[in-house]
């Protein structure tokens, strides 16, 4: 709540006087009327007949309605903030209701789970480059982000911040495949991030058709969450936040990555010349 009201009030200074929000008094009188016809005490939440017109006909749909109304407000404005140069798990408990199911699941596929959003891991890198370019914003309230910082613990690198004393965030930016610092990163759909040559490799496609061509079956290597490639993200910011704070290693890899694609892509059209000529 604190946080909704901080970010409504900096978007305030940009013209923006409403933003898409949860309603969370009239979701409460929804879940109360709920707890009081259908939930009287545990033993009974379990021994009781699937289904609750409550939950079934409001709370739900407006839940995810207003849900998804605030997460496409979140990358629309993230996206236009980027142009020109929450994890927060949701835990609700459903009573065996058809709709609550759906809900979990609906939650589950869209990644209503706004801070594992690519576009939020873009605006922190984004802000910790114009800090380092020195355009901080000139007053306190102009910033998102409290003890925002690119923090290095034993060479392994990680951004991390406090939303308005909520809670902290961490993002590790070690990809999981190759255990090194991810080098010209991309966000799944899942929201992991991984190396782009080590994504393409995941998914089984070649560098040449990138990860578009993925085939929906194909699985993030940690969650085995499938269809996951086809959105993935390039993190442009993050990309100049790492090359700048590791300079040498970002130049090494640049030069290595250089050889290996060229390898890659002289191996790929080598394949399709030879396939052409036998046909």
């Amino acid at each position: 709540m604190k946080f909704c009201k901080s970010y409504e009030n900096y978007m305030k200074q940009f013209g923006k006087k409403t933003l898409p929000g949860i309603g969370y008094r009239k979701l409460k009188k929804l879940i109360n009327k709920c707890r009081t016809h259908n939930i009287q005490s545990f033993d009974e939440a379990v021994i009781s007949p699937p289904g609750c017109s409550v939950c079934d006909g409001n709370f739900f749909p407006s839940l995810f309605d207003e849900m998804l109304a605030v997460v496409d407000c979140f990358d629309k404005e993230a996206q236009k903030l980027l142009d020109p140069p929450l994890s927060c798990p949701w835990r609700i408990w459903v009573h065996k209701c058809e709709k609550g199911r759906e809900f979990k699941s609906g939650a589950q596929t869209k990644h209503i789970e706004v801070l594992q959003s690519p576009w939020f891991y873009e605006l922190m890198s984004f802000q910790i480059n114009s800090r380092d370019r020195k355009l901080k914003a000139t007053s306190k309230d102009a910033s998102l982000f409290e003890g925002l910082d690119l923090i290095f613990n034993n060479d392994n690198p990680s951004m991390s911040c406090e939303l308005f004393d909520s809670f902290r965030i961490d993002v590790e930016l070690i990809c999981p495949i190759c255990l090194d610092i991810v080098f010209d990163a991309v966000a799944l759909r899942c929201g992991h991030i991984l190396c782009y040559m080590c994504a393409c490799s995941a998914a089984s496609v070649n560098i040449v058709d990138g990860l578009k061509a993925a085939t929906p079956n194909q699985k993030c290597p940690l969650c085995r969450e499938v269809r996951v490639y086809g959105d993935a993200t390039r993190l442009e910011e993050l990309n100049i936040l790492l090359s700048k704070r590791c300079p040498e290693y970002w130049g090494k890899r640049l030069e290595s990555e250089r050889v290996e694609r060229l390898r890659l892509v002289k191996e790929h059209w080598q394949s399709q010349l030879h396939g052409l000529m036998t046909v």
